[in-house]
């Protein structure tokens, strides 16, 4: 299989989940070695989870099947520019490549606020349309200080 196949699929995943109810126009799947391991589509509207995006559903069940956090060895293709929530999601799963079909212009021309959140984003916190409120830090630290001295730790 070649890329154009894969890319198809995920094109295919994004009309389904449209067609049939599941959500909006998204699909991604999920490649190692030439072969599909994971599909996703947006289940935002039917699920009434916000997070789950083509790519987020697709990762998870990467991850759930490989019994494994990190993709390192994974190519993601997917039927739009991932938002910054899946873009972050792909980061954390370490997947190295990302095709993309539409850009976040086009899915902004049809009513998605991909591209709002990418302006939002370097923003700093007291500029953002969401407010953003520091609080009690301190405590909050004590946590991130135990995690900095434990033996144990599974990094990632």
């Amino acid at each position: 299989m070649n890329p154009e196949t894969f890319m198809r699929e995920a094109i295919k995943l994004a009309d389904a989940g449209m067609r049939g109810g599941r959500g909006g126009p998204f699909g991604c799947v999920i490649v190692h070695r030439g072969e599909i391991i994971a599909r996703g589509n947006n289940r935002v509207t039917s699920t009434n989870d916000p997070t789950a995006h083509a790519e987020v559903t697709a990762i998870r069940e990467a991850c759930t099947a490989r019994k494994t956090f990190q993709l390192p060895d994974c190519e993601l293709y997917t039927s739009c520019e991932p938002c910054p929530m899946c873009l972050s999601a792909i980061y954390w799963a370490r997947i190295p490549t990302v095709f993309y079909g539409n850009t976040r212009g086009d899915a902004a021309a049809i009513g998605f606020d991909d591209d709002f959140i990418y302006q939002q984003i370097p923003l700093a916190p007291d500029q953002r349309t969401i407010a953003m409120k520091p609080l009690l830090r301190d405590e909050s630290l004590v946590s991130f200080q135990e995690w900095a001295g434990k033996s144990d730790k599974v990094s990632y």
